[in-house]
Formats: C-alpha cells, structure tokens, sequence
C-alpha cells in the first residue's frame, strides 16, 4: 500500500469539480457500504481506493486494488463530506451504464432538478419502487455529483440514466405522459399505468412551459395543511407508491 502523494492530494480535490469529473472521466464515492458493495461486485471499475488507518488492514488484504493509504489530515483534504469515514474509492464513469431505454417500462423523467440530495434521494426512491429509467432534462444536475452519489445510496448504480432534451425523447414515444402539476387532477383519483412516463419538475418552478405542454395528464398531489410546497423528492416518493400500485 503506497502513502498518499501531494500529487495525488492534488488530482483528488480537482474531482471536487465538475469540469474537472468531466475532463478526467473520474469520480468519488465515499463510506464503507458503498464500496464494500462495489468492491464485491464491480471491483473492475475501482480506480483506486484511499483509506486512514481505520480500514488499511481490511481493505488493502482483501482486494487486489491500487490503495493508498492517508492520514486524518490527508484525507480531511481530499473528502467531499463535512465527516469523512476515512475510506474513499474512485471510480470509472463507466460504472453507470447509459443504454437505450425500453419503451414497455416504466419511465421517470427529471426536469431541471438542481439539488444534488433532491436528485440522490430521487434516484433512491426510484430505485425502492422498482423504476430503473431515468431521462434527465440537459439543466438537471449531474449524477457524478458527489452529493448525488450519497444521497442515492448506491442506487445510482442500478439504474439507467439518460441526459438530453425532454422534448424530443418524449417526441419518440407514444406513452401517456403524467406530470406534477397544480392544477391538475388529484393522484388518488388518477391512475398511473404501466407502460407511461412520469414528470417530476423543478424545485422551485415546477415543471419548464415548455415541458409542461407535452403533459397529456396533469396530476397533484392534493393539500391539505398550510405547507406552501412539497420538497421535489418527497413529492416524487409519494407519486412512485401510487405508480407502484
């Protein structure tokens, strides 16, 4: 197991950064079950793997995988979260696997969500409710975020996920198309079928204008309390447990 490099330090923190996540074709995963299941899994897609003194033992006997060893300090430098567990892999963009979607499934479409752990948890949930498509609006933040990693638990390696226009992927389809929306009917009254497309919007603006007008089913989720919003991952859960059914 070699220390950490001050070099290395350096191309670790430059991961922190999109552009840089872009260029480089990289990215970091952090926690112990994360990567425990990588490890078991899909060690091929571990670039390399950092560890503290807590898990250099573990980690660096079992695996035949390229292991650097940090201390505290080194690793407080190179994590992207404000407790790091002192274990931290990089891995292939590849790992998520980008592939044609199937019309006869499912489908769940993100329009412009920018939270980072608004999206993890989306993806997470999807996940839990059996829905493993995902086309993403081209403004909707990137799944190699740090932060979506996290929050999605591991999930966003399970599950296939597309970037590109809304417009034109749903152009391509025939399937009934239900979007979030406030006016439209309630979700307990409308079902969702199987195959169809489903719309989550923006946190702050919903669902885009121009989005909103290839929606061939408006639904809500109706209010009863004084709660101006719900949060765009708790909206989603609630509208999934109903799809689900």
């Amino acid at each position: 197991m070699e220390k950490l490099s001050i070099n290395k330090i350096k191309w670790l923190r430059t991961l922190h950064s999109k552009k840089y996540r872009e260029s480089e074709g990289f990215f970091i995963v952090e926690g112990e079950k994360m990567i425990d299941e990588l490890i078991s899994h899909q060690p091929d897609d571990i670039h390399c793997l950092v560890v503290t003194e807590k898990f250099s033992n573990q980690k660096s006997a079992a695996i035949d995988i390229e292991t650097y060893h940090a201390s505290e300090r080194e690793f407080e430098r190179i994590s992207t979260l404000k407790n790091p567990q002192g274990i931290l892999a990089v891995l292939k963009q590849s790992i998520i696997q980008i592939k044609p979607f199937d019309l006869n499934k499912n489908i769940l479409i993100l329009d412009g969500i920018q939270d980072p752990g608004n999206l993890g948890t989306i993806i997470r949930s999807a996940d839990w409710f059996g829905i493993d498509q995902i086309f993403c609006s081209s403004d909707t933040v990137e799944i190699y975020n740090p932060k979506v990693i996290q929050a999605s638990m591991g999930s966003v390696f399970r599950l296939n996920i597309n970037y590109g226009s809304i417009a034109d992927f749903i152009s391509a389809t025939t399937l009934p198309v239900f979007g979030a929306l406030l006016s439209g009917t309630s979700c307990f009254e409308s079902k969702i079928p199987t195959p169809g497309i489903l719309i989550i919007g923006n946190e702050g603006n919903g669902i885009s204008p121009s989005v909103s007008k290839l929606i061939t089913h408006p639904i809500t989720i109706p209010k009863i309390g004084a709660a101006e919003s719900l949060n765009a991952g708790v909206a989603c859960g609630i509208l999934l447990s109903i799809w689900h059914k």
